[in-house]
């Protein structure tokens, strides 16, 4: 059900590299988007070319980082910031996550962003990061099928994203998969992936895999 609001939020997100015109591969971006969505509020989404930062984007986050939302005039950054806003401001539907949960899985985006750029096997980067896949899979096996039980929450719109850009970067660039044998954690990503909410939003692979390219290449 959307939420009553007389006008749309506007949000400024990453525009996807070397085409402007396109949403880009920015998980934090997409946070926003998600928890905006899945609240049903109305909202207007300008894409920021991060290669060549216009001054208008420039003057509105002078840190030059996205995402970020206009609130009572005033532009608001960082995406923790933005959707607690949001929560504040359209409680309802909830996506509180209970503070006990909020933190599960919170080692894994960095884990893999580690794994996808270590050029050396025996640094124990790669096992590292299924530790705390496993961790994640065994929570959900009691816990699930979201992080909070049966609803959806603000914890689960934060790990999408980076979830969705760890299997596109490792199956692309290292052939690598989330192991078959972490069924709980395969269902929550697919459960994740078609939700019409992340479908809405997320950036096509092509795009994933070349906004990595260049993390990689140093």
């Amino acid at each position: 059900m959307a939420v009553a609001t007389t006008e749309a939020v506007e949000v400024l997100v990453k525009a996807a590299n070397g085409d402007p015109s396109r949403l880009g591969d920015c998980p934090f971006s997409q946070r926003v988007l998600l928890t905006l969505e899945e609240k049903g509020i109305p909202y207007n989404s300008k894409f920021v070319d991060m290669e060549n930062k216009p001054a208008w984007f420039l003057e509105a986050n002078p840190e030059g980082k996205v995402p970020v939302v206009k609130d009572d005039g005033k532009w608001v950054a960082d995406s923790d910031v933005i959707t607690q806003l949001i929560e504040t401001k359209f409680p309802s539907p909830s996506l509180v996550t209970p503070p006990e949960k909020s933190s599960v899985g919170s080692k894994i985006f960095s884990s893999f962003v580690k794994f996808l750029k270590s050029k050396d096997p025996s640094d124990g980067s790669e096992a590292a990061l299924l530790e705390e896949l496993k961790t994640l899979d065994e929570y959900l096996a009691k816990n699930g099928p979201f992080v909070n039980g049966s609803n959806i929450s603000a914890v689960d719109l934060s790990l999408a994203p980076k979830l969705y850009h760890l299997k596109i970067a490792l199956g692309h660039y290292k052939q690598w998969s989330v192991p078959q044998n972490l069924t709980n954690l395969n269902s929550y990503m697919e459960a994740l992936f078609k939700r019409e909410s992340f479908q809405k939003t997320m950036a096509p692979a092509e795009v994933v895999v070349k906004g990595w390219a260049k993390h990689l290449s140093a």
